[in-house]
């Protein structure tokens, strides 16, 4: 089984490689996860490839690499799979993946591209400050060449435009509002929000807000999901200290609006940085539309809504449910009268900086076709998804626009 980031035996490459070899070999003979994206598909080839019943010893280092490089960290394997803990056998694909990574980084260092990639805040401060002309060097087709050539993001992909005002200085200047009388939760804005989707933070403080909600927004920094993808666990343990220094001071429920930054602090601050503050912290955290849902099961979601709800496609990112918490955004949909709400459970395969990447590129829009297909498909008038980077990649592949589970249920409250 893989061990905890703290024990050197996760950093001993003979013991990684043995597990590599366990995994695989049972992932082998199971399959279960045929299809379920490019690392598993590739995987099955290679060792069919081999003469005789197919042997994992077989795989050369490269071949094990590509396994590697192909997983987004998507974590629906590991619910998929009949053999994680507490199974004797002990499986975690998705910690594999992440341990490989961060040995990798530890004994080669990690490229330009993956540290640019992981320096959200920086690029994020940067966009905002230059929003005009950085989002239109996003869509010059010159400026996009030269940026895949010397960063290693694709030319063709679509990326987040930057706002003019951070959520977090909007906030700022217009300070909290609720009333209280339901409670008060520190919102963690994310990255995504806070640069490049104000909006969607606007529409939860206003939908909280009208919920008798008192919002609280300190500083705080990116969640360390990049970091984390690029096998940097130093700075991932860097980026929990600084958020729990403003996160960790209080019994208030954390609100994210984004599923990837819930996941890290729900899941990967207690293993990476393990501590009664980051286990605090997880039990503390709640998804935006689990923290909204557990009003409603309590009797205090207000329910005078104005607007009639629209038809709705429902995106269901899979880091939210890699997080076991059920349809929370889906619930909350049908809740308003009259809601007609499909639920599609496909995969975007954008994993964020794993998407934007060049070598990447076909493969996140192959992988992503049946979501794609579903939505051309929908004649639904809006389609939903918690996930901003499922947004991008259905944007990409459809022309449709996406919106926030939040932002539909603010336009049926008729709220500002």
């Amino acid at each position: 089984m893989n061990p905890n980031p703290q024990s050197p035996e996760f950093w001993d490459k003979k013991a990684l490689d043995d597990e590599t070899l366990r995994v695989f070999d049972i992932c082998h003979q199971c399959r279960r996860c045929y299809n379920l994206c490019p690392s598993f598909n590739d995987l099955f080839q290679m060792i069919d490839a081999r003469e005789g019943e197919g042997d994992v010893n077989q795989l050369t280092t490269a071949e094990k690499a590509r396994v590697v490089d192909e997983c987004y960290e998507c974590r629906l394997c590991y619910n998929h799979c009949p053999y994680t803990p507490p199974h004797h056998w002990q499986l975690d694909f998705p910690l594999l993946m992440l341990r490989s990574k961060a040995v990798a980084a530890r004994e080669h260092g990690r490229s330009f591209r993956d540290r640019f990639l992981a320096e959200t805040d920086r690029a994020g401060r940067m966009g905002t400050t230059f929003a005009p002309f950085v989002n239109w060097a996003g869509r010059n087709r010159a400026s996009r060449v030269v940026m895949e050539k010397v960063v290693g993001i694709h030319r063709d992909r679509k990326l987040p435009e930057f706002a003019g005002e951070t959520f977090y200085d909007w906030f700022s200047r217009r300070g909290s509002r609720g009333s209280g009388e339901n409670g008060e939760v520190t919102l963690f804005h994310t990255c995504m929000v806070n640069y490049s989707y104000p909006h969607v933070g606007r529409a939860a403080t206003a939908v909280l807000e009208h919920n008798g909600v008192r919002v609280h927004v300190p500083e705080q920094i990116c969640c360390g999901m990049p970091s984390l993808d690029s096998g940097d666990l130093d700075a991932v343990r860097e980026k929990v200290r600084i958020n729990l220094k403003q996160l960790g001071g209080s019994d208030r429920p954390v609100v994210v609006p984004g599923p990837s930054c819930s996941l890290m602090l729900k899941q990967e601050y207690p293993r990476i940085a393990p501590s009664p503050e980051t286990e605090s912290l997880a039990g503390r955290t709640r998804d935006l539309c689990e923290f909204l849902v557990g009003l409603r099961r309590d009797g205090k979601l207000r329910t005078d809504f104005k607007n009639p709800a629209p038809s709705v496609l429902y995106q269901a990112p899979c880091h939210l449910r890699a997080q076991n918490i059920g349809f929370k955004s889906l619930e909350l949909l049908r809740a308003i009268p009259g809601a007609n709400v499909t639920l599609v459970e496909k995969c975007s395969a954008m994993d964020g900086s794993w998407g934007m990447k060049s070598e990447n590129y076909q493969i996140s829009l192959s992988a992503a076709k049946p979501l794609l297909r579903e939505v051309e498909a929908s004649a639904a008038r809006v389609v939903a998804s918690d996930c901003p980077l499922s947004g991008l990649q259905i944007e990409q592949g459809t022309g449709r626009k996406v919106v926030h589970p939040i932002e539909v249920l603010r336009d049926a409250y008729g709220l500002e």
